[in-house]
């Protein structure tokens, strides 16, 4: 849990260290996720290098509120976006998304080109592809610790990131009231229906301009490497770095590495 601020009369929970060029954190759509949980491994190291890490909870996700009305949608995670960045008082910045958060990431910059420096993309949803086996698992998750464990070890390649009281820890954040009505209300079945709301049209994609680096793990068995590979054909400022023996934890199974890709591209 982090800092408070009100956007839209909805209690949003972020995370602010570090000073200097302001990068957005988006985390992605896991059961039990948060900003904190994405990104402990990376924005403490990223701040000490001269840059403001700002990481949002975003709705319906960790600690921000979530009205039990609430219809989700790209456009409400958008404009819940937008209202932060103003809230927070910056104009002009980065944006690091993670899965989902990729997906969000692409409709801000589409949206908002001129507020967008760069962006880096890392596991990214954001355009069309057939619905994988450990997508379904984890946006259908029925959430029992033992289901939560075989969700994990989807995640990650290496096993030794997983154990018992990882899954037990993710499990008891997704239990908190309220988290996982939220979270099934968001990528119903059929679920292909979700990866398509959470598509941009690949020629509004291409008309990005700010300098992007894609980033995936060869061995993501949640979101495809192809979407890089197409992610990296479409935008016209783009780099690609793949990571072999990686799953779609990149930011955590190689994080040394990444925090360093990191700091070099959006310091550069």
């Amino acid at each position: 849990i982090g800092r408070t601020i009100g956007i839209g009369g909805i209690a949003t929970n972020y995370h602010d260290l570090g000073t200097g060029a302001p990068v957005l954190f988006i985390h992605g759509s896991g059961p039990g996720v948060s900003a904190w949980a994405n990104w402990r491994l990376n924005i403490p190291v990223l701040a000490e290098r001269g840059l403001r890490c700002l990481a949002p909870d975003m709705l319906g996700f960790g600690y921000t509120g979530s009205p039990p009305d609430l219809k989700f949608s790209m456009q409400g995670w958008v404009e819940h976006l937008a209202g932060f960045t103003a809230a927070m008082g910056i104009e002009r910045f980065s944006i690091v998304g993670n899965s989902f958060g990729g997906a969000l990431a692409l409709a801000y910059a589409i949206r908002f080109p001129a507020q967008v420096e760069k962006l880096v993309l890392m596991g990214s949803v954001g355009i069309e592809f057939p619905l994988t086996e450990g997508l379904d698992l984890a946006w259908g998750h029925v959430p029992t610790i033992a289901n939560m464990r075989r969700l994990l070890d989807v995640f990650a390649f290496n096993e030794g990131l997983v154990s018992d009281d990882l899954a037990e820890m993710r499990h008891r954040a997704a239990m908190r009231p309220g988290v996982m009505e939220a979270f099934s209300a968001m990528f119903p079945a059929p679920r292909q229906d979700g990866i398509r709301a959470l598509a941009s049209p690949e020629e509004q994609i291409a008309g990005i301009t700010a300098p992007t680096l894609v980033i995936h793990g060869r061995e993501d068995k949640v979101i495809p490497v192809t979407n890089a590979q197409r992610l990296f054909e479409l935008l016209p400022q783009a780099e690609l770095h793949l990571f072999r023996n990686c799953g779609h934890w990149t930011q955590i199974e190689k994080a040394g590495r990444f925090n360093a890709l990191l700091a070099d591209f959006l310091a550069g």
